[in-house]
């Protein structure tokens, strides 16, 4: 199977249409599950799979690399397509929120709770913006796409074993930097 998907992205690459039909079958599943972690609405989330393919016929000459890489590089192509949609969706006033959003903004929220969570979620970003890139995109595929560690373990074609490790080691080094910058604001 993998040496047939090898093959394919090379027909890509050359244009050919019946590789792009494969290349769907194959990661149609992929594609659509991370960005139905984003995008809540359906039309949207066809929109952003069907966005991602013709990305994938249109820039496939410009890939390098093996299956992995390809599912890597397809997949965060979908991740950014899909936060570009959401946003679009937001500006327009389209988002239908989910209920567990709704708790984000609920009532009894005072505006500096909702600036001081912002702010919060600002210095995690910085700060994971610091760790490894595997590292990050572990981070942001757990905590921000909300994918399991087995999902993550398969989208970044590592053992779900070295994705704990590297969770822990991550929390670890953010608990770190965490404590050298309140030392930083007491001093």
């Amino acid at each position: 199977m993998t040496k047939s998907i090898e093959q394919q992205i090379k027909l890509l690459k050359k244009k050919k249409e019946h590789a792009l039909e494969v290349i769907i079958d194959v990661y149609m599943p992929y594609v659509k599950a991370i960005a139905l972690r984003i995008l809540s609405n359906t039309a949207t989330v066809d929109e952003c799979v069907n966005d991602i393919f013709l990305a994938v016929w249109q820039k496939s000459a410009q890939f390098e690399g093996n299956e992995g890489d390809f599912k890597r590089w397809i997949g965060v192509m979908t991740k950014y397509k899909a936060i570009d949609l959401y946003r679009q969706q937001k500006r327009r006033g389209e988002y239908e929120f989910k209920q567990e959003d709704m708790s984000y903004f609920s009532v009894d929220s005072e505006p500096q709770q909702l600036y001081l969570q912002k702010e919060e979620r600002q210095e995690m970003l910085i700060k994971l913006s610091q760790l490894p890139n595997v590292d990050r995109d572990i981070f942001i595929m757990k905590y921000y796409l909300e994918m399991n560690n087995s999902e993550i373990a398969e989208a970044l074609e590592l053992t779900k074993a070295a994705v704990d490790n590297r969770l822990y080691r991550g929390k670890k080094k953010l608990a770190t930097q965490q404590d050298r910058g309140s030392a930083l604001y007491e001093g």
